[in-house]
């Protein structure tokens, strides 16, 4: 990811296809002469976001449902499948000011509060459909005001090293750590053609998948594991 991420390895058919192709010098160190750098002031206009908290959720029902920093930190892979992932409803009786806080899809939602330098984590939202769902407390909700990205590429960058060691001059605080919106105004972020993009999102997604394949393949004997133990560790099941 680091390597397809940064430039530092290109995929078949983008850029020269020389054994020495041409880099340039940015404030994010050599990167393909074709890339450009932006700030996260130039790409976004940062939205409102809720207040509510964990108390005002449930995983059950409502009409719509709040993206909470924690989850964010903790739960949701750079990529937020909405279709997928479980997303908490806000309990019904709430006010919730959609028009102002609903989010679009391919926003990037940034949780600007942690207990470590996890702060500043980053989801991009993937389809959403007709879901009516909001940003909630302790996040940035941010909406791309170009058209110089692909679907994927931005939350997978802005989840690597060259983009997070960006922020840690920022943080502040103890026992928790925060950012601001203002101090990560002048953040920067790579930008290949969008066709670039694609192919090396399409390649990270495939490898989730990939991920995710085996994931639930060792759920699955682990479950068979636990099963056997306990037909063997009690006499149900004899070994020859």
């Amino acid at each position: 990811m680091q390597e397809l991420l940064t430039g530092k390895k290109r995929l078949p058919c983008f850029g020269p296809q020389t054994k020495s192709p041409a880099y340039k010098q940015t404030e994010l160190g050599l990167i393909p002469e074709d890339w450009k750098v932006k700030s996260l002031g130039e790409i976004f206009e940062f939205k409102p976001n809720n207040s509510f908290t964990r108390d005002c959720l449930n995983d059950s029902k409502g009409e719509y449902q709040n993206v909470h920093y924690g989850d964010v930190l903790i739960k949701y892979p750079s990529i937020l499948d909405c279709s997928k992932e479980t997303i908490p409803f806000i309990n019904e009786g709430i006010n919730v000011k959609f028009s102002k806080y609903g989010i679009v899809e391919g926003d990037i939602i940034i949780a600007d509060t942690a207990e470590d330098e996890t702060v500043g984590k980053v989801v991009e939202v993937f389809n959403l459909g007709e879901k009516k769902i909001v940003s909630g407390l302790h996040t940035f909700l941010c909406r791309k005001i170009t058209d110089d990205f692909a679907p994927k590429w931005l939350g997978y960058f802005m989840n690597q090293a060259i983009f997070h060691n960006q922020l840690l001059p920022f943080i502040t605080g103890t026992k928790v750590s925060a950012i601001s919106r203002t101090a990560i105004q002048n953040v920067k972020v790579l930008i290949p053609s969008k066709e670039e993009q694609t192919a090396i999102a399409n390649v990270l997604s495939s490898m989730d998948k990939e991920i995710e394949t085996l994931k639930a393949k060792l759920e699955k004997y682990r479950n068979l594991k636990t099963a056997m133990m306990q037909q063997l560790l009690t006499g149900k099941i004899r070994l020859n």
